[in-house]
């Protein structure tokens, strides 16, 4: 199996590395991983698997990471897996109301890779051996500090978690029809920039700890 590893930066994986480089699983199955240090956004992160991809075409793809989390039940040191993904900052903000491109026309809700509006992930099977609940996320390319955005983008997206990085991974997985996986380490609530109420290591350890699991069954 060849693996694609994901993160916008090395401390976000560094747990599984230590392990990894530790295990002996490597030495009696048929397995071979990569590592991408992506970087931190959108942009850095679809070129970079794009350039990846070219040349190319792993198993699976795994991105692992931090999130900040727009729901009260999503404590910070939790771990949830992506189901859905939106780019919640691409479009224009008319009298009070956020329209995004499906609502100015420019896309539909079936324009591929999109489903009813949303980068969906498709491969139920990984989603389950997650043993993660499931949940709808955003990725931003500037972070949620408003309170006002933060309730517009919960109501208008259901969305549980934003990052900076998802909504590329599982754009150009689908694009590519490569099997991936998305999880996430809560570090703080949205909109909370006093750092020391985030759970920034506790977000890696425990995330990086299911990371882990995934591995050794795959």
């Amino acid at each position: 199996m060849n693996c694609l590893l994901i993160a916008a930066t090395a401390m976000e994986i560094a747990p599984f590395l230590e392990h990894f480089r530790n295990s002996e699983k490597k030495h009696y199955i048929e397995f071979n991983l990569h590592i991408m240090i992506s970087g931190v956004g959108l942009m850095a992160t679809t070129y970079h698997l794009t350039k990846y991809l070219a040349t190319q075409k792993p198993d699976i793809l795994i991105q692992l990471g931090i999130a900040g989390s727009y729901d009260a039940t999503l404590a910070p040191g939790k771990v949830v897996v992506v189901k859905n993904e939106v780019i919640a900052d691409i479009g224009v903000q008319e009298a009070n109301r956020w329209n995004d491109l499906f609502d100015l026309k420019l896309l539909t809700s079936g324009t591929f890779p999109y489903t009813g509006k949303k980068l969906t992930n498709p491969h139920k099977e990984l989603l389950k051996r997650s043993r993660l609940p499931g949940v709808n996320a955003v990725s931003v390319n500037q972070i949620s500090t408003r309170k006002n955005q933060i309730a517009m983008i919960k109501e208008k997206y259901n969305a549980k978690i934003e990052s900076m990085e998802g909504a590329a991974l599982h754009y150009v997985a689908l694009q590519e029809n490569i099997p991936f996986v998305q999880i996430r380490g809560i570090s703080n609530y949205a909109g909370e920039r006093n750092k020391k109420k985030w759970e920034l290591q506790k977000a890696i350890e425990n995330s990086n700890a299911i990371l882990i699991r995934l591995f050794e069954s795959l």
